[in-house]
């Protein structure tokens, strides 16, 4: 049987992005794959400003101002954010808020806890009877934003391949980008096999033929792609015979750019993916060294990828995750398709280690360590809800308690 690696390496071997790009409105791109690199025609900020509520000043009018001796100097404007200041009056401040533009001759803002009110007459506000005492000089440049100072003119800010989450979208607004180039959305056609599957909603339980099994694996499969930024063409349950098989594969590669199956792909009579496929395509890998999820195919039908999953849910999931998603985000044009790991304590035992790569369901505990899920089935669909994400163990590792593992979260391989 083949190696996981193996197999992720030929997988993304065959994952050519697609390079089909499409224009859309910035509200809209979250989660989508930038398509061209986006250059900044600004600097950001466009000019010095402040990064308080406080006053500008001039640093030499501040001169010898202590705790003991404070200078006081005169409010001469006041410049709220979006308007633009005069130029400071020499031995005076302007009061300024956060975002304000800078008056031309002032080098520095003094934050208004640091910085107190006296009034010329009692009862008044208005800038020419407010003075302002300060108990130090400040540095210069303190509390300004200088020009440019997070994004310059010309900048590359956003690589293409970039996938777009909040904070990409909002740096974007941010140099007056309203639309971008996005990778268009690889179509993903899948289907079930299986006469003793039935609807939630279709079916009722106490209808439930003898040997009937809700198909869960629809629901989970299409979430997975929806997750990883794809449309999902489903053509829903297939019926177990050969003819059927090969006809929803036929008609799925037609409108599609990766076919992702559930079941069918062992080695039972009952089980028509593999041979249909051969019929109507290609058939490049069967069978991998992975647990849960040995029954696991990979080939193409006319221009489109297939991936045939095995019918045990927690064997979709696990192999979906490890083997589909890097495929999946490859075909969107994304270069860094592995998911983020990481060394933690286990604070389990696994005595009896498989031949093949295990996957097992753990949890963070709060001592930082993984707890291990009790029933490590590969229907067991409970574990995948109870877990934090799956341990990667190599084949024949036995692993005691306080051995360090290799842990790979949910948040990152749901992503």
């Amino acid at each position: 049987m083949m190696s996981v690696a193996e197999a992720l390496e030929q997988l993304l071997a065959a994952a050519h992005p697609l390079g089909k790009t499409e224009e859309i409105d910035t509200f809209d791109a979250r989660g989508r794959v930038l398509g061209a690199s986006l250059t900044a025609r600004l600097d950001v900020p466009v000019a010095d400003n402040s990064q308080m509520d406080g006053y500008a000043v001039r640093i030499a009018d501040l001169a010898g101002a202590s705790a003991d001796r404070p200078v006081t100097l005169p409010i001469s404007q006041r410049i709220p954010a979006g308007h633009v200041g005069s130029p400071l009056a020499s031995a005076s401040v302007a009061r300024i808020f956060t975002g304000a533009l800078l008056p031309e001759g002032a080098d520095a803002v003094v934050m208004q806890e640091q910085a107190s009110i006296e009034e010329a007459r009692e009862g008044t506000r208005d800038a020419a009877s407010t003075r302002v005492a300060f108990k130090a000089q400040p540095a210069r440049g303190e509390w300004v934003r200088r020009r440019g100072e997070d994004i310059t003119n010309g900048q590359v800010i956003l690589e293409a391949g970039t996938r777009l989450g909040p904070q990409h979208l909002g740096l974007a607004a941010s140099i007056g980008s309203a639309r971008l180039s996005v990778m268009r959305r690889p179509r993903i056609a899948i289907f079930s096999t299986g006469d003793e599957l039935a609807m939630p909603g279709e079916v009722a339980i106490e209808d439930l033929k003898p040997g009937a099994l809700y198909n869960s694996n629809r629901y989970t499969l299409r979430a997975l792609i929806e997750a990883l930024g794809c449309e999902v063409v489903d053509l829903g349950i297939v019926p177990d015979t050969l003819a059927a098989t090969r006809e929803a594969l036929v008609r799925a590669a037609a409108d599609s750019d990766c076919i992702v199956t559930s079941g069918g792909v062992s080695v039972g009579e009952e089980d028509h993916i593999r041979p249909a496929v051969a019929a109507v395509g290609r058939i490049d890998m069967w069978q991998l060294a992975i647990k849960p999820g040995k029954p696991f195919a990979f080939g193409a039908v006319g221009d489109a990828l297939f991936v045939g999953l095995p019918g045990n849910p927690v064997s979709g999931f696990v192999t979906f995750l490890v083997l589909v998603r890097p495929l999946l985000l490859r075909l969107q044009g994304l270069r860094d398709t592995a998911p983020a790991a990481f060394e933690m304590r286990a604070d389990f035992e696994w005595p009896r280690p498989d031949k093949r790569q295990e996957y097992l369901r753990a949890r963070i505990n709060s001592a930082g360590g993984l707890d291990l899920f009790a029933h490590q089935g590969s229907a067991v669909l409970t574990s995948t809800v109870w877990a934090d994400g799956l341990v990667e163990n190599p084949p024949g590792r036995r692993i005691a308690a306080g051995d360090t593992v290799r842990f790979m979260p949910f948040s990152s391989l749901l992503s």
